[in-house]
């Protein structure tokens, strides 16, 4: 019998570094102007947003954490946080009539100024504290703002892609307004807790961040 080739390929390190390669391909479908790209884009996101549920629980699993996923996992949220709101603005800026959101039309540049803010807030505190060998520990809170963050990106990019659509086929009558009213409501919903999250999550990793500073200086 062949002895067995020992495999050294790190799936969970492998799975982070597709969704790094993902992001950009995000970008790129969000701006061709067609509702069926702009419909791919929503599943390329999907499989990069269900890579993010994967990846830490496999490495747990399987004993395979390492100093690389630790790095770039939390990057590579952050790049796909960047590659889908920037077209979010910059399409709905120069196009109006693909926002239309209830409540607030387009993506407006203070909702990206929440979402990067906090982000690089929250990544400058944890240099800073890492620099003094303190660890602040992700919580709970900062988890469920991602997730919220992501259900508003994809609910986002299908509604950019309907709003394409309405725009090439001239979609109209009651059920088009049915639908309109739904899911434009959804993702204003989904926005709003999103941003809500965003906030609080930020405000107590900050309380976090000083109480293990305080305990740390005692």
């Amino acid at each position: 019998m062949r002895d067995r080739v020992p495999n050294d390929v790190n799936l969970p390190n492998a799975i982070t570094t597709l969704r790094v390669l993902l992001a950009p391909v995000v970008t790129v479908l969000l701006f061709e102007s067609s509702a069926s790209v702009r419909l791919i884009a929503f599943i390329v996101f999907l499989i990069a947003a269900l890579s993010d549920l994967v990846d830490g629980a496999l490495a747990r699993r399987r004993s395979e954490v390492t100093d690389f996923g630790k790095l770039v996992d939390p990057l590579a949220d952050k790049l796909l946080l960047v590659a889908t709101l920037i077209p979010f603005y910059l399409l709905t800026l120069r196009l109006p009539e693909l926002g239309q959101l209830p409540l607030f039309g387009g993506i407006s540049l203070w909702v990206l100024v929440v979402f990067f803010g906090r982000e690089l807030l929250i990544t400058w505190l944890r240099t800073a504290a890492a620099r003094r060998g303190i660890v602040v520990p992700a919580t709970t809170l900062g988890k469920r703002k991602a997730l919220a963050q992501n259900i508003f990106i994809g609910s986002m990019i299908l509604w950019l892609a309907y709003r394409t659509a309405v725009v090439e086929k001239g979609w109209a009558g009651p059920l088009n307004d049915f639908w309109a009213g739904l899911h434009g409501w959804f993702t204003t919903i989904s926005l709003i807790v999103a941003l809500a999250l965003t906030v609080v999550s930020l405000v107590v990793y900050v309380s976090n961040f000083r109480r293990v500073l305080g305990g740390n200086a005692v």
